[in-house]
């Protein structure tokens, strides 16, 4: 079996300020062709899944361009063109092959394409040939498009939020294709439509069960896979959206009607899905309570975590805004700590001074309106470090570059030069902090924390101030996007 496999991905929102460009991908991740290091990254577990099947079951592997940049905004010509045109030269030099895997993650929009997946496959699918498997796995916060849906055999979503399931799934992907080469399985598709926008927590109820459901359905009676797309409200393209898509075996009536039932279950329980967001105040009012109450019978001992999940740079904001941190500072909290704050120029001056100094600080509120006003605070360096790294996804790590510990009026904040959202808790004991002795801490994410803070706090909360990535979707300013979905239209 010759099998051909790359990755081009990112998220894409629309309405963020940062475009995403070359130098976005070099910052975050770009590999050309067999250059990709030996562990998988998010979207490379197709590559990593490919390289497992060489060595298990005598694959020859041609592993193209892996590339995969921070979501931000929208992408730029020179970087969707080129890193495109890469990827398709590393295919035709692979040429001929069985099967194509691809690491995507559904939510790309450049300027001038506002499906960068449907073309990229179309594309590929223009170069393999109608015999040749195509297969991709898929981000949950994609947008479905017919196009992806033509110009590829299988497509696979993560089913987990945060996405900790990306090897498991590229498994069951390559698995199909695999089959789908061998002419042992002909997988057909049906799609249904939620009419919506939601969000799956698949860390609580009833969220989590209903995936135990779905992976009950998969293997049995000719069903082949099935996946929720969530979509991703912050990208402003026509087919935005929640939909379920099914793959049975050469029964396109069976994928249909079970992708029908399942939307329509995901529709009734839209309201128990939202996360119940606090405003800023409302979340540390929560916290400080909370942690006046005395340990429960079994309770574990922790801080309270408040995801900031507006200025999460996992969505494409900037990561600097300074609302949570300025009424924790006007209020007097202490016992505090928020983190990553994307800012550089806060870095650069903290590493100057060196640790110990105490100084007057300007700190984020430097990319737009809604990262906040900046902040002026009295600040001690606590700590530095030149090259910060956290755990991202089992044993994936991301660089935060340059990072700094600083005390500002009371309160501690982890300042990073590399803009990511915090999905380890390297964020803070890398630059020494002691989590479980705090009594709040305040992510920069919406769920990817969830993985690594959730052990460690007492409770997590969800807060809902301003920001790029804010939940109040009938604030934001759609001209492709359905105002027919829910909540848009509201009732």
């Amino acid at each position: 079996m010759r099998v051909f496999t790359a990755s081009l991905a990112t998220e894409t929102n629309t309405f963020a300020p940062l475009p995403t460009s070359l130098a976005s991908f070099e910052e975050t991740c770009l590999y050309p062709a067999g250059e990709h290091p030996d562990r998988p990254t998010l979207f490379s577990a197709p590559l990593w899944v490919a390289r497992e099947q060489a060595a298990e079951r005598g694959w020859t592997v041609r592993e193209g361009l892996v590339a995969f940049a921070m979501p931000g905004g929208i992408t730029t010509r020179a970087a969707w063109n080129s890193l495109r045109e890469q990827l398709l030269d590393d295919l035709r030099a692979a040429m001929p092959v069985d099967i194509v895997l691809l690491g995507l993650h559904g939510a790309m929009v450049a300027d001038g394409c506002d499906d960068c997946e449907g073309e990229l496959l179309r594309q590929v699918r223009a170069i393999v040939g109608p015999q040749t498997v195509v297969g991709a796995e898929l981000d949950p916060h994609h947008h479905l498009t017919q196009a992806m849906l033509d110009h590829a055999d299988l497509l696979v979503s993560f089913k987990h939020y945060p996405h900790t399931d990306s090897v498991e799934r590229a498994r069951e992907l390559a698995a199909l294709c695999a089959a789908t080469a061998e002419r042992r399985i002909r997988p057909t598709v049906g799609v249904a439509d939620c009419g919506m926008i939601t969000v799956l927590h698949t860390t609580r109820e009833p969220g989590r069960g209903l995936i135990e459901r779905i992976q009950a359905l998969e293997g049995r009676d000719g069903v082949l896979s099935i996946s929720i797309t969530h979509g991703f409200p912050w990208g402003d393209v026509p087919d935005m959206g929640t939909k379920v898509f099914v793959y049975t075996d050469g029964n396109p009536a069976q994928a249909a009607a079970l992708a029908r039932q399942l939307a329509d279950e995901l529709i009734a329980m839209r309201d128990a899905l939202q996360p119940g967001e606090l405003s800023p105040d409302a979340a540390i009012d929560a916290a400080l309570a909370l942690q006046a109450t005395p340990l429960a019978e079994g309770e574990r001992a922790g801080p309270v975590v408040v995801a900031d999940g507006a200025d999460n740079p996992g969505g494409g904001a900037p990561g600097d805004s300074t609302w949570m941190l300025r009424r924790l500072i006007e209020r007097g909290v202490r016992g505090a700590a928020v983190g990553p704050l994307w800012d550089p120029i806060a870095v650069r001056t903290a590493i100057a001074a060196g640790v110990g100094a105490r100084l007057p600080m300007r700190l984020g509120g430097k990319v737009c309106t809604l990262s906040g006003q900046p902040l002026d605070a009295d600040c001690r360096v606590l700590a530095l470090a030149r090259d910060l790294r956290m755990s991202v996804f089992g044993n994936s790590q991301a660089s935060l570059g340059e990072a700094a510990l600083v005390e500002a009026d009371g309160v501690l904040v982890s300042l990073i030069s590399v803009r990511n959202q915090a999905m380890g808790v390297e964020v803070f004991t890398g630059l020494g902090v002691d989590l479980v002795a705090l009594q709040m801490v305040v992510v920069k994410s919406s769920q990817h924390f969830h993985a690594a803070f959730a052990p460690i706090a007492r409770k997590v909360l969800y807060s809902a101030a301003p920001g790029v990535v804010s939940s109040d979707l009938r604030q934001l300013p759609y001209r492709k996007a359905s105002r027919a979905l829910w909540p848009l239209r509201g009732g």
